[in-house]
């Protein structure tokens, strides 16, 4: 006897996440495993629909085909940078207001611009920090990235180490129209190998790289946009699980560099390092203050989420409802709302 509840199969067949129907129940499930939806997921404030990316939900709320009864509602009481959905058109304007993530960094940008500036300490200090370089050409035809220039700040936008940097080969190529830098400005820089040493101890932070723990260590978190080809311009070499990269993460991809998702324009016209830094600190702090559901194991690499849609459990997986599985699908990304946690 078949004992599992029987659902209308309008209801059964639809994913509570992504609301994508399937003629087949097995279907479903099958899309289940393999979708990883989540509550970390961009979720519509109004119909609940969760959405890949950002930029998807975006796209659901004001794009060229939004859903209707989404769209007018977001039009009178959503954010247009967050795309949070407010309690009234009052509530969404004093929001919006506080929520833009203005690119205007003001003077204290340009203080960068008077030299080094040395802040590092081991052993204390920040736990997450924001690091952005300017390149300058290198090669027979300028076209090989050096770095020239570096800047890290703290979560509240202090600038903790800023220096023009002296490559280990000539520039040929200073790429003046976009990064500001001049000859006489690495005339007398700091050398690659100092820059790497500092900032390598200063993210380590007293442990040896190999042995940095994600939890509970004294490692830094540190943030950035493109951080792979800033890291490896510097020589320096960093836990992956400590970095985050806003060109990296699910949520954000999609876009062109930060601007589409989130509404955060920069790297316009000549390039400031310390606004880059702005950029990505403030784009992290924001996903990181979601308030999303704590689960005591939220990752579907988790070992104990290993079995969760596994075959065999295929027919008690049938006899769930959509709502059931949701629950019990986890993440396949780590959401940086756990850095809060």
């Amino acid at each position: 006897m078949d004992s599992r509840i029987k659902y209308p199969e309008t209801h059964r067949n639809k994913c509570a996440a992504c609301f994508r129907q399937f003629n087949k129940l097995e279907h479903l499930v099958e899309h289940m495993r393999i979708s990883y939806h989540s509550v970390h997921e961009p979720t519509c404030g109004i119909c609940g629909k969760h959405c890949r990316s950002f930029e998807s939900l975006r796209e659901h709320l004001i794009g060229p085909l939004p859903k209707h009864e989404c769209r007018d509602i977001f039009a009178n009481r959503g954010c247009k940078f967050c795309l949070k959905v407010l309690e009234s058109p009052y509530s969404q304007r004093i929001h919006q207001e506080r929520c833009q993530l203005s690119a205007n960094t003001g003077l204290i940008g340009r203080f960068a611009n008077l030299g080094i500036r040395d802040n590092l300490t081991i052993g204390k200090g920040p736990q997450v920090v924001a690091l952005a370089c300017k390149m300058a050409g290198g090669g027979s035809d300028g076209s090989l990235d050096l770095c020239a220039r570096v800047c890290i700040i703290d979560e509240r936008e202090n600038i903790l180490f800023h220096s023009y940097v002296k490559p280990p080969i000539p520039v040929t190529n200073y790429r003046y129209e976009t990064t500001g830098i001049r000859p006489e400005y690495l005339r007398d820089a700091m050398t690659m190998r100092q820059v790497q040493r500092r900032i390598q101890d200063f993210l380590c932070n007293g442990e040896p790289v190999w042995k940095i723990r994600p939890k509970s260590g004294r490692a830094r978190i540190l943030v950035g946009h493109g951080l792979d080809h800033d890291l490896e311009s510097l020589q320096v070499e960093y836990r992956s699980e400590m970095i985050r990269d806003t060109e990296k993460y699910p949520p954000l991809m999609k876009t062109s560099k930060l601007s589409n998702s989130l509404k955060y324009e920069i790297q316009t016209g000549m390039q400031d390092p310390y606004e880059d830094c702005v950029a990505t600190m403030r784009l992290y702090m924001r996903l990181r203050s979601q308030a999303h559901k704590i689960e005591e194991y939220p990752l579907a690499s988790d070992p104990q989420n290993k079995n969760n849609f596994a075959s065999w459990r295929q027919r008690e997986l049938e006899g769930m409802s959509p709502d059931q599985m949701l629950a019990i699908s986890r993440s396949d990304y780590y959401c940086w709302c756990l850095d809060s946690i």
